[in-house]
């Protein structure tokens, strides 16, 4: 075990039961540490549950709604009870509501708002004071392709990823005093059942403009996302990463 390079880590990864969420959790699981994963969805957190314990991971599944700050915070409190530390979220809880401009419904910005962004602020004040005590702590936030270069029908989504943009260089600035980094990966066009709703013709569109030619996948993020926690890591913070095959540059 003591040979694995995140062994005695503590991680939380939120809307971690599928997905990219669930890639992150286990490949985290995988390098050794203890994954606390939460969604809204017990059966669904259950069954990612076992999938990482099958692995060989220790995990906990928590139900828990990434927009609901009693959630959040009994979801950082759980992990703390059981594990004593965290030294690591992935806010990845994410939703979309798409929808063009001039017909979106004011509940469809709220709703893609409060998971997306309201929902990573609250994971981040909640385990930063954690960290903060710990002095030391990786923070990773999961925003999107959509976020720096827009999306068309997703003003609402883009609005938010770009705000998680934001709060990462602010949240960045303010806890390198304690030894806490705080990064963002940016997925681009990825294989996920969030993706899978997307309509088949608007896939292929944005298919077309990425120059690898392929869609990603959950693993190619989660790479991303092991080595930002890892100790490779240590001298990065502040910083947006690009995970799109080329969609972006």
């Amino acid at each position: 075990m003591g040979g694995k390079p995140l062994a005695g880590r503590v991680a939380i990864v939120t809307g971690g039961s599928r997905g990219i969420g669930l890639a992150v959790a286990s490949l985290l699981a995988e390098d050794g540490a203890a994954v606390v994963v939460s969604g809204r969805d017990a059966g669904r957190l259950a069954r990612a549950s076992n999938e990482i314990e099958a692995l060989g991971g220790t995990v906990l599944g928590v139900v828990a709604d990434a927009a609901s700050r009693a959630d959040v915070d009994r979801l950082v409190d759980t992990a703390k009870e059981r594990f004593s530390r965290i030294d690591i979220l992935v806010n990845n809880a994410g939703m979309t509501r798409d929808g063009l401009l001039l017909r979106m419904k004011d509940a469809d910005w709220d709703e893609v708002l409060q998971v997306n962004l309201r929902g990573a602020f609250l994971a981040l004040r909640a385990v930063a004071k954690a960290m903060v005590r710990q002095k030391s702590g990786r923070i990773i936030n999961i925003a999107s392709t959509a976020g720096a270069m827009g999306n068309a029908g997703q003003v609402n989504y883009a609005a938010a990823k770009a705000g998680l943009i934001g709060m990462t260089k602010a949240a960045a600035r303010e806890l390198a005093h304690w030894g806490i980094l705080v990064n963002a990966v940016a997925p681009g066009l990825i294989d996920t059942d969030m993706t899978a709703v997307v309509p088949a013709e608007a896939r292929e569109t944005l298919l077309a403009q990425v120059p690898l030619k392929r869609i990603g996948t959950g693993r190619d993020v989660a790479e991303m996302v092991r080595f930002l926690a890892g100790d490779g890591a240590a001298y990065v913070t502040g910083q947006v990463f690009h995970v799109n095959g080329g969609l972006y540059m």
